[in-house]
Formats: C-alpha cells, structure tokens, sequence
C-alpha cells in the first residue's frame, strides 16, 4: 500500500508540473509541457553560438545541441522545427524556451502547452 501512494504522489506531481514523457508513434519520445519564449540579442548560449531572437533556435535541459525538435502548440495545432543550441528552461513546469521567432511561428506570446518531438 505505501508503494502505491508514492507512486500516486509521483503521478499527481507529474501531471501538476504539466510536463510529461511518453512513447512517440516511431519508436522516439514526445514531451509535454509548457513552452516559454526567451530571446537576449549578442548573447552567447551554452552551445557557444551567438544567441539570435529571430533565428529558430531554442533552449532544452537535455537534448544535445544541435538537436532538431519539432515543437506543436496544443492550442492551435501549428508546428515549428527547432534547432536545440542553448540550455533551459530553468523553471519548474516548462520543457522548452523558445525563441520569438519561434514563438510567433506557433502562434503564441508569453507561455502555451506544447509536444516535443525530435526530427530524425
């Protein structure tokens, strides 16, 4: 019994988070979660690249640089590939900070649910 509601506490923390892993259809992984736009002109990111707000770029906790990510607002359904240059996002709940170019290619400003899946 006590194994259970650890595990229900685990699954009630995840589902308040808003972000989530699951199977992806070819065998990969989508995750879920909300999506924030950050975007520092001349700056450098993680990856070393000058940080440009109006290329599509964005920044993940652990994907590797380079990483195509093919990023769709749960709202609207529209869809943006990005390419992961930067790490991020450090706020509890969010899976992905975006650039505002990509932001305004999903629709969005400010924050919005979106899936992650990596482009192969």
């Amino acid at each position: 019994m006590k194994k259970l509601s650890l595990l229900s506490s685990a699954a009630v923390a995840l589902l308040c988070c808003g972000c989530a892993t699951v199977p992806a259809a070819g065998g990969g992984k989508t995750q879920s979660g909300i999506a924030s736009i950050y975007g520092y002109k001349g700056g450098r990111t993680a990856s070393g690249q000058r940080a440009v707000p109006s290329h599509l770029t964005a920044a993940h906790r652990s994907l590797p640089f380079g990483t195509m990510v093919q990023v769709t607002n749960r709202h609207n359904g529209r869809t943006v590939v990005v390419r992961i240059n930067d790490r991020g996002p450090f706020v509890h709940g969010r899976v992905i900070d975006l650039t505002p170019a990509a932001a305004n290619a999903l629709g969005f400003s400010g924050l919005a649910p979106v899936s992650l899946s990596v482009v192969k």
